[in-house]
């Protein structure tokens, strides 16, 4: 007998007795079984949106902030990147605490995965650098210096992970000396720097739209998908946590 994915038992809107019907229900993880079990409290339109949002997420490229101090400025970048499609943002608070302007986050932070690094006495950019690293990427930082590399050219050969920082003195030393390259966005007027919520956009839809036109793997795994796809339904549904726990009494 066949098993079904995920996503097609998220659209077969199977019922608890057929899952739990033998050899099927067997073949079924406790996620993809929850997965249909949130799916009867969602609407198609709301499966078919979710759906196409996954489709266009990706880990391909991620974004690194380096202690945004202004909580407006942290905001619209992370509801750009939500906006754009990315599925993670790294978050380094070595000297400035990460905070929230709900106005204009708009929820974005309901959708993606943040990782932040806040570890007291240790040099928490050196921890991101090490872990992103360690996960495949190659770590790009914002500089205006004459050395760096014009976003224009940037090769998407293997993952990416760009680092800005802080609104008044920019990227840290470390992240400089510690990258792999710098990059600039170019500009043709009298004024030396964009608002870090405008260089944000900028970047990153230069580089997912290039990222889009060209041939590399950067879609979201079926695994992934599937993990992404319970967590966005845990946030949709309400009194998810109640449900959940009601469910996995019956199946256990």
């Amino acid at each position: 007998m066949a098993s079904l994915n995920s996503k097609q038992m998220f659209r077969k809107k199977l019922t608890i007795r057929d899952y739990l019907s033998g050899i099927f229900f067997l073949m079924l993880s406790k996620e993809q079984l929850l997965i249909n079990h949130f799916s009867q409290y969602v609407t198609e339109h709301k499966k078919d949106f979710i759906e196409k949002v996954l489709k266009e997420r990706t880990r391909h490229i991620t974004l690194v902030l380096e202690d945004i101090y202004q909580s407006q400025n942290a905001s619209a970048v992370l509801r750009t990147c939500e906006c754009l499609g990315l599925q993670d943002v790294h978050i380094i608070e070595d000297d400035t605490k990460y905070s929230v302007n709900k106005r204009v986050l708009k929820g974005a932070n309901k959708w993606i995965d943040l990782h932040r690094y806040k570890m007291k006495g240790f040099n928490n950019s050196e921890i991101c650098f090490r872990k992103l690293r360690e996960s495949g990427y190659r770590i790009l930082v914002t500089d205006p210096s004459p050395d760096g590399v014009s976003i224009n050219e940037i090769v998407l050969d293997q993952k990416i992970a760009v680092v800005m920082g802080n609104e008044l003195h920019g990227t840290s030393e470390f992240a400089i000396n510690s990258a792999d390259q710098k990059i600039f966005i170019p500009m043709h007027g009298f004024t030396e720097s964009f608002n870090i919520s405008v260089s944000a956009a900028i970047i990153l839809n230069t580089l997912l739209t290039k990222m889009r036109g060209s041939n590399a793997e950067w879609h979201l795994t079926d695994t992934e998908k599937e993990s992404i796809r319970l967590q966005w339904l845990r946030k949709i549904v309400r009194r998810s946590d109640l449900i959940e726990q009601e469910f996995l009494k019956t199946i256990k």
